[in-house]
């Protein structure tokens, strides 16, 4: 995220205790601080905070950086020659300008400096702030006082989950003249982090959700991790909390004998709470929450029934008797409240296109983000924006329109859709970009657009909840099977950043993304590992890397299976082979002869116990021959493939391939005279063996959430879950049967759930007759009788408030895919590459 910034390269040296060590007058000042080197918009403007840990080094990025134009730098390398880095005089490229670096202890401790600062200049105005911290609904609440008091304030908000140690004073240093309310969300994982961010929130009304076991493991016990939290408020005037919590009034309680200016505003079902709850009265799809305020009935109306919805609008609600803004019109609008989309989804589209539905809230900051995930997106050349009014931002329209047109325009957008009067009283602005149409009302746009206007493109939804953009969602998605594979993209980020913890700083990663990525889907998980700057991917067939070609993939792609037959294709779309054989030896650098092509890159496989593909050892030596004087190939790496890495009982035997390995690779590298990458860890080994890292590991279901070390598997997010529905419920008597065959008898009257799944999508019929369940409303239902082609049945026998149309999880969380393996009696790679094409695939970024 790039956040705007209003000081001076001096004055931000002054704050954050830095040296300004190199200083070009000729640099303008930074309007914008950015920390992450992909999402930079506006180089010759940005300032941008490298930040280094025992995982990452941003500091590597700086002299890339400074050729995209970047000229403000903050560093906290003392080992790094700056002058140097950041090449004012680096010899292979001449003498470049001079940049404006400034040197500091520490880089987080500086960006917290500033945020610091920046939220003190801001105390005379007397800026109400409300602070939010506990263990759930802390975005959510966030987001709901928006929707009720975004028409009464100009308010500054935490974007999405921005709540560490980094996205915190993020999110303050987005405060601006014009806003005269601001809502931040506080996290911590240990002790001692919450006094940094109390430093920079600085709140005025706190809000304390609730307490739960997330982060446990941070702190000695329960009571202190709610003191922890408190010390977010020890400046508050105000603090919010539900007293029916005894842990949770307890340490409040004593947190007050502390902090004598801060007033409690407790709710509970106790009458000495400021807040009395009466009732709870869950209807159909709604509930009616009444209680008494100074003794006075009051009441509220949520289209929600859950109890943490019902939690979490209760804490809205005190915060509107804390600001004097429980009116009966904002009251009101309790009723129209709306879930939260905690992610941003990629669904399949019309004529080919994909769409990504951000169609709830619209503002700069949430529009940044989405736009740095649509610049992700490389399946399409042509880049969409269909966009609301930004509603409440209290800026000039003017001034408005031609920032986000210049932001637009700085990510490359192709074609812009603008909907409102706001938007459309400033198209003018919007002229950088040609292709570009203007409308007062997603009526009038539903009215008047040709749905074959869109093709193959990939088009972002980003609209203001009042403009219900849900419609233009609608027309725009293509209408596929109800049965939905949802992928997580944030998990599969997580995932590789849990195996990068485990490799060396110089081992390389080779990611696996044969089989349509596990069946995840190809180039949306291939575009999300070369944004998180993996080295090589890898796929089984020269069709699945031209397709990677195609979508845009730029990274080096080893290709598996070769035959004579995919040569050309190889060639043409820059692939690197797999040689595993002397005859496909031969054949391929026959054909390069014959192209007159010299050095192509390849890959040898080497057999060292797999016994699959691969020169076996008493093979080197013939094959160092062949390879010697050969001017058509290049080799860029030699690998192996682990048996049985993932079973300790086999230890010996995997130390042995890797003594064989290295014996060849050391032949092979003599004979040859060059040095190549060596690699031979998988996913397992990389959890189990570090000694076996070498030069590169290939990581493959690993990425996916799966590993058969129970150690590194807690480590590891979920990234698929597959979703059906309920087609239809039936009574059956006992002694009737069900499915094909009458395998399933029914013994009891019972209830049977008709789910839109069967065989055809990859749901195997070995979990027929009992032997799957499936997840319903957090149980768990089995399978009666035989899978069907499209149709499987389920004994929903005892469940309540089950209904048509109801969801049902196939695996996910709650019911792992490991599980799922085991009824099926069979192994993870086979059920995730099994899930049919006709399933619909959902990729999501939260």
């Amino acid at each position: 995220m790039n956040v705007n910034i209003n000081y001076t390269v001096e004055q931000i040296a002054e704050i954050i205790d830095g040296k300004l060590v190199s200083r070009n007058l000729s640099v303008p000042h930074p309007a914008y601080l950015s920390l992450d080197s992909r999402k930079i918009s506006f180089p010759e403007t940005t300032l941008f905070l490298a930040i280094k840990n025992k995982h990452q080094n941003a500091n590597l990025f700086l002299d890339n950086l400074y050729d995209r134009g970047v000229r403000n730098f903050i560093t906290d390398d003392k080992e790094l020659d700056i002058a140097s880095l950041l090449p004012i005089h680096n010899k292979e490229k001449g003498t470049r300008s001079a940049s404006n670096i400034i040197l500091v202890p520490d880089s987080i401790a500086a960006l917290q400096k500033l945020a610091i600062y920046h939220r003190s200049q801001f105390i005379k105005n007397h800026l109400p702030v409300i602070g939010i911290t506990g263990s759930n609904g802390k975005t959510i609440i966030k987001e709901w006082l928006y929707q009720l008091l975004g028409n009464e304030y100009s308010i500054v908000r935490s974007p999405k989950s921005f709540n560490s140690q980094i996205g915190v004073p993020l999110s303050v240093l987005n405060i601006q003249p014009e806003n005269d309310l601001a809502i931040f969300e506080a996290g911590i994982s240990k002790t001692n982090e919450m006094k940094n961010l109390e430093k920079i929130i600085q709140p005025t009304i706190g809000i304390f959700t609730n307490i739960g076991n997330a982060h446990d493991e941070g702190f000695k016990n329960r009571q202190q991790k709610i003191s922890e939290k408190l010390i977010l408020f020890r400046k508050a005037t105000h603090l919010i909390f539900c007293a029916d919590d005894k842990d949770l009034l307890k340490e409040i309680k004593l947190f007050k004998q502390k902090n004598k200016q801060l007033r409690l505003f407790s709710w509970g079902r106790n009458n000495d709470n400021i807040l009395q709850i009466k009732k709870i009265k869950k209807g159909i799809g709604a509930s009616l929450i009444e209680a008494v305020h100074q003794r006075k009935k009051v009441n509220i109306e949520i289209p929600f029934t859950d109890d943490a919805s019902v939690q979490n609008a209760i804490h809205c609600w005190c915060s509107l008797f804390i600001l004097d803004k429980a009116n009966e019109k904002i009251l009101k609008r309790f009723n129209t409240l709306f879930p939260i989309e905690m992610r941003l989804e990629i669904r399949q589209g019309i004529n080919h296109c994909n769409i990504i539905n951000d169609s709830y809230s619209n503002d700069f900051y949430s529009l940044n983000i989405a736009l740095d995930f649509l610049g992700q997106q490389k399946q399409h050349k042509i880049h969409t924006v269909i966009l609301s009014d930004i509603l409440q931002s209290g800026i000039d329209s003017k001034k408005l329109y031609a920032e986000i047109a210049s932001l637009v325009s700085q990510k490359k957008i192709d074609k812009i859709v603008g909907i409102g009067p706001g938007i459309f009283s400033q198209q003018k602005e919007f002229s950088s970009i040609k292709n570009n149409i203007f409308f007062k009302s997603t009526n009038e746009f539903l009215q008047h657009i040709f749905l074959s206007d869109f093709h193959e493109e990939t088009i972002l939804i980003k609209g203001a909840r009042p403009f219900e953009f849900e419609k233009i969602s609608h027309v725009l998605e293509q209408k596929v099977h109800q049965t939905v594979l949802s992928i997580n993209l944030n998990a599969v980020a997580h995932n590789l950043k849990k195996y990068k913890e485990k490799l060396n700083p110089s081992t390389k990663i080779m990611a696996m993304v044969k089989a349509f990525s596990y069946g995840s889907g190809s180039h949306e998980i291939a575009s999300v590992l070369e944004y998180n700057k993996v080295d090589y991917l890898a796929v089984a067939y020269a069709d699945e890397g031209i397709e990677l070609r195609k979508a845009g993939i730029t990274l080096p792609i080893m290709v598996m299976n070769i035959d004579n037959s995919t040569f050309d294709s190889i060639i043409n779309n820059n692939l690197e082979p797999e040689i595993f054989s002397f005859a496909l030896l031969h054949e391929f650098s026959d054909y390069l002869k014959n192209s007159e092509i010299q050095d192509y890159p390849v890959h040898l496989k080497i057999d060292t116990g797999m016994h699959r593909l691969g020169f076996m050892e008493e093979e080197i030596n013939s094959l160092c021959d062949d390879l010697k004087g050969n001017q058509f190939i290049k080799i860029k790496s030699v690998f192996s493939h682990l048996a049985a890495s993932e079973d300790s009982a086999q230890d010996e035997f995997t130390f042995l391939q890797f003594k064989i390995f290295k014996k060849c690779c050391s032949t092979i590298e003599n004979s040859l005279g060059y040095q190549f990458n060596k690699h031979i860890s998988n996913t397992s080994a990389i959890s189990r063996h570090p000694e076996l890292q070498m030069d590169m590991v290939r990581l493959g279901i690993g990425l996916y959430g799966i590993d058969s070390n129970a150690t590194m598997q807690k480590n590891l997010k979920n990234v698929s879950t597959l979703i059906t529905t309920i087609s239809q419920i039936k009574k059956i008597k006992a002694g009737e049967t069900v499915g094909y065959g009458r395998m399933g008898k029914i013994e009891k009257d019972s209830l049977i759930a008709v789910v839109r799944i069967g065989y055809a999508d990859g749901y195997s019929r070995r979990l027929g007759n009992g032997n799957g369940k499936m997840l319903i409303k957090n149980n768990l239902v089995p399978v009666i009788g035989n899978i069907c082609m499209d149709m499987t049945m389920l004994d929903i026998s005892g469940l309540k408030n089950v209904k048509e149309g109801d969801e049902v999880i196939v695996f996910g969380d709650g019911l792992s895919l490991q599980l799922l393996s085991q009824w099926a009696q069979t192994i993870p790679y086979e059920i995730m590459t099994g899930i049919s094409q006709r399933v619909k695939r959902i990729y999501f970024e939260e």
